[in-house]
């Protein structure tokens, strides 16, 4: 291979790899963007017998919690999620909410078990509308397992509103969770179409 082969094949690759990383980075804050839409989803306010609070990101959907309940929309609060269930629900009564109205669950690891563990404890207090507060990127998924994994309760969203601009996020580590968020419900819509398609 000559000087002159070398070089132009070094610029060749070097160049390769800037557009893929154009490419890709531009994906990246149209994801971003394009987030509000696609992943987000959200139902008019309105009485509930509980509020499902996930987590994960627990202040701002603690605080959203808190928000709805003062507001009458349901009696209950159920946390659900290991590692954060208990500081969620302390922040949640440091902020007013009685200890007698907060369950948690703290043994579920990520979504789907968040819906499932939860559905076992909402069964038996007669449960017949159903709040899922998390955060805005994740409330899609989240109220799909809901929605699968307790079929008998009627379910909608308040989640926690982006409180961050789009340009904050894109170098912020809530961006990459939205980035993979994208991955998740494509996997999670997947696997529900597998286990029950019908």
């Amino acid at each position: 291979m000559t000087p002159q082969t070398a070089t132009f094949r070094r610029w060749y690759i070097t160049g390769g790899v800037c557009v893929v990383a154009t490419l890709l980075a531009g994906l990246y804050v149209l994801a971003l963007i394009a987030s509000d839409e696609l992943l987000a989803v959200g139902d008019p306010l309105a009485k509930t017998d509980v509020i499902v609070v996930l987590g994960g990101d627990g202040p701002p959907r603690a605080a959203r919690a808190v928000e709805l309940w003062r507001e009458g929309l349901a009696p209950r609060i159920l946390v659900s999620g290991r590692g954060d269930c208990l500081s969620i629900r302390d922040a949640m009564m440091a902020q007013g909410v009685g200890a007698g109205a907060i369950d948690v669950e703290c043994q579920s690891a990520n979504t789907w078990e968040n819906a499932e563990f939860s559905a076992r404890l909402l069964k038996p207090m007669n449960i017949h509308r159903g709040a899922v507060v998390t955060s805005w990127f994740h409330s899609r998924r989240a109220f799909d397992c809901f929605a699968t994994a307790a079929k008998e309760i009627t379910w909608v969203s308040w989640p926690a509103e982006r409180s961050m601009s789009y340009r904050k996020l894109i170098f912020n580590q809530t961006g990459l969770q939205i980035a993979k968020e994208y991955l998740k419900l494509p996997l999670y819509k997947l696997w529900f179409f597998l286990a029950d398609p019908l």
